[in-house]
């Protein structure tokens, strides 16, 4: 085989096979309408970006090292809330919303915190062909898990939140006033108690104002760009972050540690009532 022909884009070397494999699959056989069977050379002038592209989608280059770190990390933030007193008195349904929708951004704070990096690199999705030789055809439940693969924007994202808090050398004192502005987030939709979990996402804005000022007296826009570099984090999706740091280990199930957790609160607040 020539270099020239193995250094060929694969789409372009496969059309045919792809055609008819999607003919198959599509039980359209010879009924398809003369439009459909243009020759896919015709439908694409020669400049046009290749299709691959948009099939690539990011990975660890370490996941066995990367993935453990963001095990542990995940493990110290749900210890974090898990003494945060506040958060033990609200409603458990309540808990539960606030820790679906917050642990991400936590864990992402506590991988700054931390000082966890990572390296990705690109791959390519496998063929329809090459699934359905190796693994048989697609499952349609399993492709709908698969919703949130990262791409390159999503990850960098991640890591220009990193630099960010890593270039303000953030202290330890105002990671957890971060972090207790991420966790008491009031918007979030279904809380009973959204105006007292205000107040506290309010009470720990304020201390970190406090600190800062206290502290920082010379540098009168650190507090703005703390809150600017939080701002950051909202942008990123739990998903996202469940497909690069969880699903490599198969560790994906990140409800049943949140609700492992609320039922440990449970049994210790009703444990506490009984002895009481």
């Amino acid at each position: 085989m020539s270099s020239a022909y193995a250094d060929m884009c694969q789409c372009r070397n496969d059309r045919g096979l792809s055609s008819i494999l999607y003919k198959l699959l599509k039980n359209e056989g010879q009924n398809l309408p003369q439009e459909q069977q243009t020759p896919a050379s015709a439908s694409r002038s020669p400049g046009q970006d290749c299709p691959c592209k948009s099939k690539r989608k990011i990975v660890l280059k370490c996941p066995h090292i990367s993935c453990a770190a963001a095990s542990a990390v995940l493990a110290k933030t749900l210890t974090f809330i898990k003494n945060v007193p506040c958060f033990q008195a609200l409603p458990c349904c309540d808990q539960l919303i606030l820790l679906r929708r917050c642990w991400a951004p936590l864990l992402v704070l506590g991988l700054a915190q931390d000082k966890v990096d990572f390296e990705t690199m690109e791959t390519s999705e496998p063929s329809i062909l090459h699934t359905i030789l190796t693994n048989g055809p697609p499952n349609v439940q399993e492709e709908s898990g698969h919703q949130h693969s990262p791409s390159a924007a999503e990850i960098q994202t991640i890591q220009r939140f990193l630099l960010k808090c890593w270039s303000l050398d953030i202290s330890p004192k105002e990671y957890a006033y971060l972090k207790g502005i991420l966790l008491f987030n009031p918007e979030l939709p279904g809380l009973h108690c959204m105006e007292y979990i205000q107040s506290l996402q309010q009470e720990a804005r304020q201390a970190l104002k406090e600190y800062v000022k206290t502290i920082y007296t010379q540098d009168q826009t650190r507090f703005f760009n703390l809150i600017i570099a939080l701002s950051m984090l909202r942008s990123i999706c739990a998903g996202v972050i469940v497909e690069l740091f969880f699903r490599p280990t198969g560790n994906i199930n990140i409800e049943d540690k949140l609700l492992d957790m609320l039922c440990v609160h449970s049994k210790a607040q009703a444990t506490g009532k009984t002895s009481a």
